[in-house]
């Protein structure tokens, strides 16, 4: 059975559950075993199964070869939680699975998981306020407004499109935002990028939008410092000043600003324990239990080494959901623990794992978990950890783009528009617009006559101007038809047709006179005949 590539989208976490035990189930090898005299068909070691598991996961692209054989231990610990495998006498139910020479088989029975029914959230129906009403004021409509009247030849030069005569119109200034309205926008625009970056018809699966707090948006964006960390307004929220000394320790060490350098050996490893040991006591992690699935969907795109900017870009709007608490301490975590796995002059803090291995480990949990106990949720946390540590720098800072596009659009809204008389809607705002898939015969026609409306128009125009020379005329003519034969054709579909365009004149012959036909007077020349 090949690895099927899992991406983003609603339930990711549990299709890859199933995914993981139908190979686990097809790759893993059962033999004849014996055990205290007895034999057993069709079972296999604990610690064959660690080997086959560990070599399937990290050859699986939704896993990665960063997985440890001590994560594989730990999910085989779930599979017998859950009935994927049993023991040889039948028995599941308990995480005591081991690393050793028992024996496990597979249960009759399928442990596939069917994808939960959520309640559907809805859809919030965000509420601004009526653009076209004007504001508190003087009314605009005691102004008496003019209307223009303009020749369709100078309105087709200034527009391109002859329409005749300029309605009435006037200014409709519209009324102030508020800052609820700009933080909905922000919130409406935010999620609609975040969707169209998953490529998701729909947020309901993977996020409730109600649970999205505008002005949490709003907050991360503009209070931030020169560093780009977000500034608490709540200071009763801040970590305490001995972790960000604990933490400032291992970052610059030896050089420790805060603290006296220690005399005995292993401070280290007190110090980082005490910070493992803080955010590990949270009672929620720093990427919430709300945005859990919004954030395991995004792991999806970490599967398509092309695109590795969109993987960037969704968790660059993802972590803008969170509570501003929240973000800064996982900037300042992930940061940290990214400058800890380059410090070369900081011991290590394990004997037996690498440093960067060993960051992993200790804060995969604390920064994303499932509250529902996802039997995935250590794999998924490692692989979205790891690449937050490679990418820190531009996914916990602010997309520009976002930002600039969502500021323009403000901006649009707050200024004083035209209104035309009879128009019921913005005309500002255009309703949008969908497309949908044609055959390629109704695209060949589209555009066949699509482009030959304007030729033939422009062919009338032609036929029809009587201010240019017949010369001249027949002249753009003959440029026209060679150019496009198949649209004068239409226009000319004989030569008699082309003929009456151009009817030929009788020539009259001017009245013959009498004078004419008398040879002119010719003067007498002398002859030598004369000469004597």
């Amino acid at each position: 059975m090949e690895p099927r590539l899992v991406g983003p989208g609603p339930y990711r976490a549990t299709r890859l559950w199933n995914e993981i035990i139908e190979l686990f189930r097809a790759g893993m090898p059962v033999r004849k075993h014996r055990c205290r005299f007895k034999s057993y068909e069709r079972c296999f070691k604990a610690s064959e199964a660690v080997e086959c598991l560990h070599e399937l996961l990290g050859s699986n692209q939704n896993f990665g070869p960063e997985v440890t054989r001590d994560q594989t231990v730990k999910l085989l610990k779930k599979f017998l939680k859950n009935h994927v495998i049993e023991d040889i006498k039948g028995r599941w139910g308990k995480e005591d699975f081991e690393d050793n020479g028992h024996l496990y088989r597979f249960p009759p029975s399928s442990p596939l998981k069917s994808y939960p029914k959520k309640p559907s959230c809805g859809k919030e129906v965000i509420k601004f306020p009526d653009w076209s009403e004007p504001r508190a004021g003087p009314s605009q409509e005691h102004i008496p407004v003019k209307s223009v009247a303009m020749n369709s030849e100078m309105w087709y030069k200034r527009h391109s499109i002859a329409i005749g005569e300029v309605p009435a119109c006037k200014l409709v200034f519209r009324r102030e935002l508020t800052q609820t309205n700009i933080e909905e926008i922000w919130k409406s625009m935010t999620l609609s990028r975040l969707q169209k970056v998953l490529g998701l018809d729909s947020l309901d699966e993977v996020l409730d939008t109600k649970l999205v707090n505008s002005k949490h948006i709003v907050q991360n964006v503009y209070n931030v410092n020169k560093q780009g960390i977000v500034t608490l307004e709540d200071k009763s929220k801040e970590l305490p000043h001995w972790i960000l000394s604990a933490m400032k320790c291992l970052v610059n060490w030896p050089s420790c600003s805060d603290l006296k350098q220690p005399t005995y050996s292993g401070f280290e490893r007190d110090v980082f324990k005490t910070i493992v040991d803080y955010f590990g006591q949270m009672k929620e992690p720093l990427l919430t239990y709300n945005f859990f699935d919004i954030f395991v969907s995004v792991l999806g795109l970490l599967q398509k080494p092309k695109k590795p900017g969109k993987a960037v870009e969704a968790l660059q709007i993802s972590c803008l959901l969170l509570p501003p608490e929240n973000r800064k301490r996982l900037q300042l975590l992930v940061r940290m623990m990214a400058r800890i796995s380059l410090n070369q002059d900081l011991p290590r803090l394990s004997e037996s794992v690498r440093t960067r291995t060993l960051m992993v480990q200790a804060f995969s949990r604390c920064i994303l978990c499932s509250k529902d106990e996802i039997d995935l949720d250590e794999l998924l946390a490692a692989k979205l950890v790891s690449f937050l540590m490679d990418n820190y720098q531009e996914i916990l800072s602010v997309p520009s783009a976002l930002k600039s596009s969502i500021e323009d659009h403000v901006a649009h809204l707050q200024r004083v528009q035209i209104k035309y008389a009879g128009a019921d809607s913005d005309a500002t705002l255009p309703p949008p617009s969908f497309c949908h898939q044609i055959t390629t015969g109704e695209f060949e026609y589209q555009r066949a006559t699509g482009s030959q409306e304007p030729l033939a128009a422009l062919l009338e125009e032609i036929v029809m101007n009587k201010e240019i020379s017949v010369k001249d005329k027949k002249k753009k003519l003959k440029q026209f038809q060679k150019s496009y034969p198949e649209v004068y054709r239409v226009r000319f579909p004989s030569p008699e047709t082309e003929a009456m365009l151009f009817p030929e004149k009788t020539k009259q012959k001017p009245p013959i006179l009498m004078w004419a036909l008398k040879k002119p007077f010719q003067p007498f020349h002398r002859t030598r005949s004369f000469r004597m």
